[in-house]
């Protein structure tokens, strides 16, 4: 398939590196495709924004072929959390969405709020607040909380 914008595109490797698969990643400015299959085709996009956190792996064997493997948690209802594996130059990958992760969050004005107890993330979209309709959250309430947990 393609698509407008490509940023970034590779595909993943088999277990000598090689790009003899049928799984293609592509990324544009705000979304990262995800097209895999051979006969029976599946195309996934995440939009950048809804990516909440990446991590990179490499066995010894990546390391010694020069690839690696950036698993990405994702609020995304139907792809989920996945893993763009065996690709080529995984740390300046993984910079590179980054990055663009946090332009497309600003662009959209779509901020992560973390809760520091138990390691959740919560999307507060727009950060809109209950004067707004959207149900946005109460900052002091959350301060009073943090206190209390100090003390």
């Amino acid at each position: 398939m393609k698509h407008k914008g490509v940023i970034w595109k590779d595909r993943k490797r088999n277990f000598l590196g090689l790009p003899w698969t049928f799984t293609v990643y592509t990324m544009a400015e705000d979304r990262l495709f995800v097209d895999t299959g051979l006969l029976t085709s599946r195309e996934d996009e995440v939009r950048l924004y809804r990516i909440t956190d990446l991590s990179l792996t490499r066995s010894l064997w990546q390391r010694i072929i020069g690839t690696g493997t950036i698993h990405c948690t994702s609020a995304d209802p139907t792809l989920g959390n996945f893993d763009l594996t065996n690709i080529k130059k995984p740390h300046e990958t993984k910079e590179k969405i980054s990055r663009l992760v946090e332009k497309a969050r600003a662009k959209a004005k779509v901020y992560m709020r973390e809760d520091m107890h138990s390691g959740h993330h919560f999307d507060d979209d727009h950060c809109l607040d209950e004067s707004e309709g959207h149900g946005g959250w109460d900052h002091d309430d959350d301060l009073e909380d943090f206190e209390e947990t100090v003390r």
